[in-house]
């Protein structure tokens, strides 16, 4: 007898392949206030309405910082979130109390004073999806910025962009957006007064972080600037500073440069009059001191610095 075969039938295997649905990031708008009493209800209203056509999760926080007049009352009735201290913190202590009291995958800082248009906002957060911190460029021209203070402007860029061997489109723009890991990474560095900014693009930037531009436009102010002209030497010094901390070699190596070519100049000088002087001596040993110094500086801020940025650049490439 033949062996009875039954037949089989082969299962037909299908696999559904499940829709994967984007997480939008949320995101926290920061707005310091000293005195903005005329501005800061708006500019509140006019972020609300911008961030409504998103559809995301979003939280406006004012930051009032001491202010005399009635900011905290108008930042009130805006409906917005409000951070109130007593006592005039200064505009990076407001704006980094404004961030720890905030959660949230993006973080966006904004003026209350009416010159950044929120419009730009939606554009930003699109372009921080491939960079670390997206910068609002008022152009070099900046057409509302008073005329007394553009030259100061043009030489802190200018010697920021030479030191960081980055172009800087707008060195101390107000209106930004960041990714908060990479934000957070350098709180602890960032001063509490106006040089906020310019603090964290340095650091970005000698992190080899990503920071982009968009160009915008910069609006007439509402009520009186709170920089004052002894602000700009306190900014070329903090661009020194940051710059000796993350990338020494680029202040001392010139440097040492400079004092090198006067030594040997002043050398072949003193040789031809046969009365070799101590200025070519000190020009030389100067130079090698300061270089020695260049190199032990350099030594250590890669010590210190180089395992938090591969950190953060690991935690980019596994997002």
């Amino acid at each position: 007898m033949g062996e009875l075969k039954t037949p089989t039938r082969q299962a037909s295997v299908r696999t559904v392949k499940k829709a994967v649905v984007p997480v939008l990031p949320s995101l926290a708008v920061v707005i310091p206030a000293y005195n903005e009493e005329g501005a800061v209800r708006a500019t509140v209203v006019e972020v609300r309405k911008v961030l409504e056509t998103l559809g995301i999760a979003y939280e406006i926080c004012v930051v009032n910082d001491g202010s005399k007049d009635n900011t905290l009352a108008e930042a009130e009735a805006s409906g917005a979130r409000v951070i109130h201290f007593e006592e005039n913190v200064g505009y990076g202590h407001a704006l980094k109390a404004g961030i720890r009291a905030t959660q949230s995958d993006l973080v966006a800082i904004l003026d209350a004073d009416g010159t950044y248009p929120a419009e730009y906002l939606p554009e930003m957060i699109r372009m921080v999806g491939y960079s670390d911190m997206v910068v609002g460029d008022r152009g070099a021209a900046m057409a509302n910025v008073p005329f007394i203070r553009r030259p100061a402007k043009w030489v802190l860029n200018n010697l920021a962009s030479h030191l960081a061997r980055r172009k800087i489109n707008d060195l101390n723009s107000g209106l930004r957006v960041f990714r908060r890991t990479s934000l957070e990474r350098f709180i602890s560095l960032l001063p509490d007064g106006f040089s906020f900014t310019t603090t964290i693009t340095l650091c970005m930037l000698a992190s080899n972080l990503k920071v982009a531009y968009l160009p915008i436009k910069y609006g007439i102010r509402v009520g009186h600037s709170k920089i004052r002209a002894a602000h700009f030497f306190n900014f070329i010094l903090l661009v020194v500073r940051l710059t000796v901390y993350f990338q020494p070699l680029r202040v001392f190596l010139p440097v040492g440069a400079a004092l090198f070519v006067v030594g040997v100049l002043k050398g072949i000088y003193d040789i031809f009059k046969m009365n070799l002087s101590e200025t070519a001596v000190f020009g030389i040993l100067g130079a090698i001191m300061i270089w020695s110094l260049g190199l032990l500086a350099d030594m250590v801020s890669r010590l210190h610095l180089q395992p938090s940025v591969q950190g953060g650049e690991d935690s980019r490439d596994r997002g």
